[in-house]
Parts: structure tokens; sequence; C-alpha cells
């Protein structure tokens, strides 16, 4: 165990260029004390680590020092290989590089273990794009991702629910989701995602920003959907199911999935459930709960289930035409 984290701080120091002791125990889940007996333990076995006091201190190695350690065990062979997904890359541009690092790694491994990292390629693979759709364009994601790389401005002409509009953008990086590809970046002061696949026109040139020191995509991203979600849900229905529309609500959403897991085991005399689930909006619930048929039955609120009636009233008058 210690031997194995003497080689995850050896490789933080190596791939950046200053840690200090907090942020060094944060990442690997030691305390502070650890932190300083293990650097003690680096340098009595040769690491050239310096340490430098103050607020913009820490620990750093050497300059020009680097290990040539490259003992990858075969787990982490095989999540590299996993890691490589052909496609996100394919349209980052970096193909190629992936292939090629991909043939470095099988080189530097042992015989016994090459099969093993091949194995998770031909096992395991990885559909980011939903059912009964297809991978959105994204004509200027390679330009969009250069910028992010080089911390480039963009000028972007982007299609929005408000229309098309123009706007220079700070890129801080790339998320894809469920197969689309998202920028979020700092516009006018503020941190905005765009959606890469309505981005019309994007073009450089405009200089080198600075980067914000303790923006954390990862964090961020989870943190905006999470404000998204919230104010998605602006109310809540009651439903009455069978089986089959407990299963059907289940697949509408996240949240309407939860919904049903806390619902209650009791059931009605035809063995019906009743669910209290979060909506959007009177229309936008209409349209998703219409899917039960006769397999729901919407009892609150009011206005929801008139707005499910006038649209059953509506398709029989069409279909007895």
């Amino acid at each position: 165990m210690r031997a194995s984290r003497l080689l995850s701080m050896l490789m933080l120091l190596q791939s950046r260029e200053r840690m200090s002791a907090p942020a060094m125990a944060a990442e690997l889940g030691v305390s502070v004390r650890t932190v300083y007996r293990d650097i003690d333990e680096l340098g009595a076995a040769g690491v050239p680590v310096t340490v430098e006091r103050g607020a913009a201190g820490g620990f750093a190695l050497v300059e020009g020092w680097r290990t040539r350690l490259t003992g990858f065990t075969p787990q982490e062979a095989q999540a590299v290989f996993l890691g490589g997904l052909r496609g996100p890359a394919a349209q980052l541009g970096l193909d190629e590089a992936m292939r090629s690092a991909q043939l470095k790694l099988l080189a530097a491994l042992p015989a016994g273990e090459q099969a093993d990292a091949r194995r998770v390629a031909a096992r395991l693979h990885l559909d980011p794009v939903g059912w009964y759709q297809v991978a959105s364009r994204v004509d200027h994601l390679h330009a969009i991702a250069r910028a992010v790389w080089r911390d480039e401005r963009l000028r972007i002409r982007y299609e929005s629910w408000k229309g098309i509009v123009e706007r220079t953008i700070e890129p801080l990086g790339l998320v894809l989701k469920a197969g689309d590809w998202y920028v979020v970046a700092r516009a006018d002061g503020d941190l905005r995602t765009y959606r890469v696949s309505s981005v019309l026109a994007a073009s450089g040139g405009l200089g080198r920003f600075a980067r914000p020191r303790k923006f954390d995509l990862e964090r961020h991203w989870a943190a905006s959907i999470e404000r998204f979600e919230a104010g998605l849900y602006r109310g809540v229905a009651t439903v009455r199911v069978s089986d089959k529309g407990m299963a059907q609500l289940r697949g509408m959403s996240a949240a309407v999935a939860a919904a049903t897991a806390q619902a209650s085991k009791r059931r009605d005399r035809a063995g019906w459930r009743r669910v209290t689930i979060p909506i959007e909006s009177t229309e936008q619930a209409a349209r998703a709960l219409l899917v039960l048929g006769s397999d729901g039955e919407v009892l609150t609120p009011h206005e929801l289930r008139e707005e499910i009636a006038r649209a059953v009233r509506t398709m029989a008058r069409r279909y007895r035409a």
C-alpha cells in the first residue's frame, strides 16, 4: 500500500509543477502528516524534491528531473484501453494519437499482460448515443478543442432558443454527455455551457486568456446539472398506475425513476399503486403521461387531468372521422 502511494506521489509531482501538502493529501486520501513523512521517504530514496514555504509554496521536483518508471499493472493497462474510445477520439482529431499511445503501451507491457490489455477492446464497447438517435454533427469540435487545449479565445456564432447570436468565449473544457458534446466557457464574465452541435461558426486568432486557477470542470458540470434539474421541475403530479405503467414511468427520466423508487408499496383493489412525480409544466407532463395509455391515470393536479382529457377527446374525434 505504501509503495503504491509513494509511486502515486511521484507521478503527481512529475505531472504537476507544484503541489501543496493539503492538495496532495486530498488527492491521495491521507493526512498532511503522512504526506510529509512520504516526502521524506522519497528524498531518502534519491528523488530530488524541493520544498518552498509560503502561500504559493509546496513540493516540486528539481527542474529537468524525471523518472522513466512505466510500471503499469494489468488493471491500469486495461483501464487505459477502455478509456481510449475511438468515436470521441476521432471527433477530437486524436484518433491516430490514441492508436499510437496504445501501441506504445502494449510495447511497454510484459508479453503475458499484452493479451489482457487487448482483450478489453475485444470484449467491451461503449456506445454513448441513445436508442433511435444518431450522433450530433460536430463540425466545429476540432477548432473548439484546439482552443481548449491552448487557452485561446474563440468567436462563435451560436443557434440558441432565442435565435442566432455571436459571442466571444474563453473555452475552459469539453464534456461528452449522452452522445452530445458541450463546451463550458467563460463569456462576459459568466460561466456558460454551449452545445457544440449548435455552433454554426467558430474562429480563433483572438489571443490567449488566463484560465481560472480554481476551476474544476468535473465539479462545475455536476453542480450545473444539479441546478438545471432543480429548476426544471416546477411542480408535481400524482398518478395511479398498473405494474406496466410503473415500468413506463421509470423510463421517463432519472427524477421520475427516483420518485417511483420512493413510492408506497400499497396497492388498491385493482392492484395499482400511487406515485407522486416531478413535472416541468402541464403541457410537458400531458405529452409525457399520454404514453401510459390505459395503464395510468392522473389524479392531481386538476389542470393536468383536463389537459390529458382534451388531448384524448381530440384524438378520439380524429380517429372516428
